[in-house]
């Protein structure tokens, strides 16, 4: 891998493959036993096919070169359902700031410079958080993992099935 490759109360389906969406009155679904603490600094290692992702989520060449080479940074406070993210992004003049509960809906500004609703949920498996971006002219899905304490794993899928990997180290 190489970095240059970044209502009613009732469960109804979801447009997240393999999960449901719960409205807004109905109660989150707790994180569950053992289920992954994300609390921490994380910085960017490695990376697998960004760039064609960033591609089908309509990213203009020049922040796709940009988001190759910016040193990517996360810095996670979680507090049971309650997830603040700050992204830092050498090169990117502002960072990203999500603050949301696992299970709700939240609005933010993707790279391409576009408004986006974000769904998250915990994977049905409550080892992650999968988000579900969309926007007016793409959508795609985040999925966020720990597979061992001191690496982060977000991976990407776009709505024409094109999937990448970002993968961080623990900085603390």
């Amino acid at each position: 891998m190489s970095q240059d490759d970044t209502s009613s109360s009732d469960e109804s389906s979801s447009s997240i493959p393999g999960s449901t969406q719960r409205s807004p009155r109905s109660p989150r679904r707790s994180p569950r036993p053992g289920s992954p603490n994300f609390t921490g600094k994380w910085k960017l290692k490695d990376s697998d096919n960004f760039d064609p992702f960033l591609q089908d989520c309509n990213v203009g060449i020049l922040k796709r070169t940009a988001a190759k080479y910016a040193a990517s940074e996360h810095h996670i406070e979680q507090d049971g359902d309650h997830m603040k993210v700050t992204v830092k992004a050498a090169g990117f003049s502002t960072g990203k700031q999500q603050d949301y509960e696992v299970g709700d809906s939240f609005s933010e500004t993707e790279i391409n410079g576009e408004q986006a609703e974000v769904e998250t949920e915990w994977s049905d498996e409550g080892d992650g958080i999968r988000e579900l971006h969309r926007s007016d002219s793409f959508e795609y899905i985040l999925v966020r993992e720990l597979p061992d304490e001191d690496t982060m794993v977000l991976n990407l899928e776009s709505s024409s099935g094109t999937k990448a990997k970002r993968i961080y180290k623990r900085m603390e």
